[in-house]
């Protein structure tokens, strides 16, 4: 009786005759050890078409793994042609050796080479990651869960490597080798970590997908597990020793058609229709359908939905997940730099309004406009001395300098002041309008109010002292309604003025008295008006030497009876034309300082009715010295801070780079599995520097808020003062996102040039 085929006659003539699924021609592979050349294998040729089962056998360092290795596209041969389905690949680029490693070829390693802290799924859906077109989550998921449920594992979908033993861990690498629907399925010692049962689960696991129309190539050193393959290839030296059917195999495929005959047989006799026999053709395209919508040709989905977030910001939000403690730990040195930028710009910013604020206060943004020098016979009087400013020149140079916010005139007067049995002189005696408070930032009163332009026109004999008065005339109590005088006139105080402290000189300016201008000018500035009025007849009582503005204009016999000193002295006329002493000016920033002193000349000189080539009769004083050392002083400050911060990012920087470069050490095996099953250096390249951007932003975010709450907490506890800067927060999101890039992409470019070969044997 002749032997029955190994297969039956159809499939077999279907083997015969279809195309070659792998053809290599001569291939050479010779590694460089230092200057020494190693040759593995010395020019193979093999033969192998879809549906077969094909064992690669021979002793350790004959070769069969490195033939493994180029058959599965991890390896260039040096020499040599290798087709596959056609297609040249011996000089195929890494990218197109990727693709076919993703959509056509499935591996099962020795070391089943899972991730750990990664269930059995998301293992089994590692190659989607890196397929051609977006596979939907649903389809991946549906996908994955199925084949687990044909390898036995539906109930451990979610358990991780270490919860599994050896045998689960390499169903699950089977399953992760097919669900890309791969027509070759490439196993390197498939059952040399597994126990004699766990390994005939796998041989019989094996057989089965053979059945299904899948070509299997296996390498193994075990005569028993070759011994299940149709046709065994030894390898000796690098060569192919001898090719042929496996006997053991032969004897089995003849007992089974055997069998297969006598039950056909008994059916026959007894009138039973028998089923056509399974073919490879029929075999093969049935392995191609699919129930979840993935094209088997390509291992790309149908169409429908993408996902909602790019396949390498998945990756890597894996990736990070599954070392969150590291990730944490990479995190902090960003965390703290950008902490440090936001508490120390918002420190800044704050310590930067305060010191503009004093600088203000000071009169940094000031300008002092005060009358020319008088002369006369060839002597001049000095500065202050011509009476040419008038109020209408303050009213004027409010309204057409636009950088002008307040101006108030000043009537000066140095005198004693006189409450009850105390007297006292002050620094300053004014008579202004009430936007000198706003001109020296000095809105906020201690007690009462600031008088206002009703008692500035009426000429009301009110006034405003500050602390100094209080102090050293009114002993400490509020003086509120309390009458002090002024060279023998009366003023009533209805209000104090806050602490202000000494000015940039020294001088006290809490030692002063503040009252409407029209009063000061009327009734005690006696000294400007008599430089224009006739002088009080000599003997006089000097109780009667009062002032009035009755007498600016000298004339000759009076038509009315001329009234008495002190009827003039109790009822003012008003006057129209008269001078003021100084006119006080508030500029809205020190920047336009500059512009604001050459436009208030033009509108002086204009007023003045002055020639082009007369000089000006005013001066104008500015704060530019003080001004520029405080600028100065702040821009120094912010700069530290500013060069602070960025070390800091810096130090973070380093710390990303560092972590990372330990991370790719650490993850080589990783990076070399995910090469094996398609990953390009481009995916891995974005893998890693999506890892460090996404560490360095979400770093960011967290300093942000750390940073934010440090300058609340130093405002609340030290009483510092601090300032909200959206600008530092919004340059802090973009420097994480420069420090992630920069410092992420050297490690992350050293991953991506790995070795797949090398990568996977990395201890």
């Amino acid at each position: 009786m002749s032997p029955t085929p190994l297969t039956p006659p159809v499939a077999q003539t279907a083997l015969q005759t279809a195309e070659p699924l792998i053809l290599l021609s001569e291939i050479t592979k010779t590694y460089e050890m230092g200057e020494v050349a190693v040759p593995v294998l010395q020019g193979i040729s093999l033969t192998i078409r879809p549906g077969e089962y094909v064992a690669l056998m021979g002793s350790s360092g004959s070769g069969k793994t490195t033939l493994m290795n180029l058959l599965g596209c991890l390896d260039r041969p040096t020499s040599g042609s290798y087709r596959f389905e056609g297609i040249e690949l011996a000089e195929a680029t890494a990218d197109e050796r990727a693709r076919i490693r993703n959509t056509r070829l499935g591996f099962v390693f020795q070391s089943f080479n899972l991730l750990s802290r990664t269930s059995a799924l998301q293992n089994v859906l590692l190659p989607f990651e890196y397929a051609a077109k977006a596979v939907p989550d649903a389809r991946q998921e549906a996908r994955g869960i199925a084949l687990l449920e044909r390898v036995g594992l539906g109930q451990r979908l979610d358990h991780e490597p270490a919860q599994m033993s050896g045998g689960q861990q390499q169903r699950v690498a089977i399953a992760r080798a097919l669900v890309n629907h791969p027509p070759l399925l490439l196993a390197d010692e498939p059952t040399g970590n597994l126990d004699s049962k766990t390994s005939a689960e796998i041989l019989d696991m094996f057989d089965q997908l053979h059945a299904e129309g899948i070509t299997i190539v296996l390498v193994t050193h075990d005569p028993e597990v070759g011994a299940r393959a149709q046709r065994v290839v030894r390898l000796k030296d690098g060569l192919v020793e001898s090719d042929g059917p496996s006997p053991l195999r032969m004897a089995r495929e003849q007992a089974r058609a055997a069998t297969q005959a006598r039950d056909a047989a008994a059916a026959e006799q007894a009138g039973c229709a028998e089923p056509p026999p399974a073919t490879a053709a029929n075999l093969s395209a049935a392995s191609t359908t699919t129930r979840d919508g993935l094209d088997p040709t390509t291992g790309s989905s149908l169409p429908g939905g993408l996902p909602w977030m790019p396949r390498s910001l998945q990756t890597a939000f894996k990736a990070l997940r599954r070392n969150s403690l590291r990730s944490g730990l990479t995190m902090l040195g960003i965390v703290i730099g950008v902490a440090a930028v936001i508490a120390m710009m918002e420190i800044g910013e704050g310590s930067n309004k305060a010191i503009q604020k004093t600088i203000a206060s000071m009169g940094a943004n000031n300008l002092l406009i005060m009358p020319g020098a008088a002369s006369s016979g060839g002597v001049t009087f000095g500065g202050g001395s011509s009476l040419t400013l008038t109020p209408r020149d303050c009213v004027e140079v409010l309204r057409q300098v636009p950088s002008v916010t307040q101006a108030a005139p000043i009537v000066r007067a140095r005198t004693q002041i006189i409450y009850k049995n105390r007297n006292w002189v002050p620094v300053y005696i004014y008579g202004t309008s009430p936007e000198f408070l706003d001109v020296r930032d000095w809105q906020e009163l201690e007690l009462g109010e600031m008088f206002g332009e009703r008692e500035v026109r009426n000429g009301s004999q009110v006034c405003v002292v500050g602390q100094t008065i209080v102090r050293e005339l009114f002993r400490g109590e509020s003086p509120v309604g309390e009458e002090l005088r002024i060279q023998n006139v009366a003023f009533r105080v209805i209000g104090v003025l806050r602490r202000k402290g000494a000015n940039m000189t020294g001088v006290d300016q809490d030692d002063i008295v503040l009252a409407p201008w029209t009063a000061i000018k009327s009734r005690v500035a006696a000294t400007s008006a008599t430089t224009v009025n006739q002088s009080v007849p000599a003997g006089a009582d000097s109780l009667q030497k009062v002032n009035t503005l009755n007498r600016l204009y000298p004339g000759a016999s009076p038509l009315y009876p001329v009234p008495s000193i002190t009827q003039q002295a109790n009822t003012p006329q008003p006057v129209r034309f008269t001078n003021i002493d100084q006119i006080l000016v508030r500029v809205s920033s020190a920047a336009e300082v500059p512009d604001a002193i050459a436009q208030i000349k033009g509108v002086i000189r204009e007023q003045h009715r002055l020639r082009r080539n007369q000089p000006d009769d005013f001066n104008i004083r500015d704060m530019a010295e003080a001004n520029k050392a405080l600028t100065a002083t702040t821009e120094t400050m912010g700069t530290l801070l500013m060069w602070v911060a960025l070390i800091s990012l810096i130090v973070g920087g380093v710390g990303i780079m560092n972590i990372m470069l330990v991370s790719v050490t650490e993850r080589t095996r990783e990076i070399g599995l995910r090469m094996a099953i398609g990953a390009r250096g481009g995916d891995i390249l974005d893998q890693f520097l999506v890892e460090a951007v996404v560490l360095c932003l979400a770093g960011g975010a967290l300093g942000i808020a750390l940073g934010r709450g440090s300058s609340i907490l130093v405002r609340e506890l030290l009483e510092w003062p601090t300032e909200l800067a959206p600008g530092a927060m919004i340059a802090s999101v973009f420097v994480s996102l420069t420090v992630g890039l920069v410092f992420g992409f050297y490690p992350a470019w050293k991953a991506s040039r790995l070795d797949p070969i090398t990568a996977l044997r990395f201890e």
